[in-house]
């Protein structure tokens, strides 16, 4: 499939059960995206890496509790507990995840005043990570999205690859979610009016 790019959206320790912001079974997904590895040309890993401090984190903002909201002035950001931190073992790949097959690993997150979910774009949805351009010139029409969580680092993805024009498809298997107060729903809804393929 030289036409498909395979995005491995965020399997860090962090998010896998024991991570500082783990999803359930979120290491169910190993297996599952290594078995998918060799059926596509282009392989595009992500991976969350943020600077000690990040505005994310709860902890940056006085009387905030992790989950809650505030505004950034790119919009609505939910705080999250501190995670994926620069060079730490939480933001490293999950041990078992073959990562050696990554044509590209795209860091995201790392700017200290914004969040990145999107593997395209940060939370501004403008300053742009590069993945695009890299897709483009490797011949990439379609994209297959895959990892944590469902509901917004692969869905932002997601969204973002449908609305640059990408045929875009999300493997549910090989992703699993926080679901936050209804945000898996949410997710799911907005991808399917968005013309994304949701694979069961």
């Amino acid at each position: 499939m030289s036409d498909t790019a395979l995005l491995v959206i965020d399997v860090q320790n962090d998010f896998c059960p024991g991570g500082a912001l783990a999803v359930t079974d979120g290491d169910a997904v190993v297996p599952i995206i290594n078995a998918m590895l060799p059926d596509y040309a282009v392989r595009v890993f992500t991976q969350d890496w943020h600077p000690a401090g990040h505005s994310s984190f709860a902890s940056q903002h006085s009387g905030k509790a992790p989950f809650e909201t505030t505004e950034m002035p790119y919009g609505t950001q939910v705080l999250w507990p501190d995670h994926c931190v620069q060079g730490t073992s939480g933001a490293a790949f999950h041990p078992d995840l073959e990562t050696d097959p990554a044509d590209m690993i795209i860091r995201k997150g790392f700017r200290p005043d914004i969040d990145s979910y999107s593997a395209f774009f940060e939370n501004d949805r403008t300053t742009p990570t590069g993945l695009e351009g890299y897709l483009r010139t490797r011949g990439v029409t379609n994209v297959l999205c895959t990892g944590l969580a469902t509901d917004f680092c692969v869905a932002y993805s997601a969204l973002d690859a449908a609305r640059l024009g990408f045929t875009t498809s999300v493997h549910l298997p090989a992703c699993r979610a926080i679901d936050l107060d209804g945000s898996l729903d949410a997710a799911l809804t907005e991808m399917k009016d968005a013309g994304i393929t949701l694979i069961s």
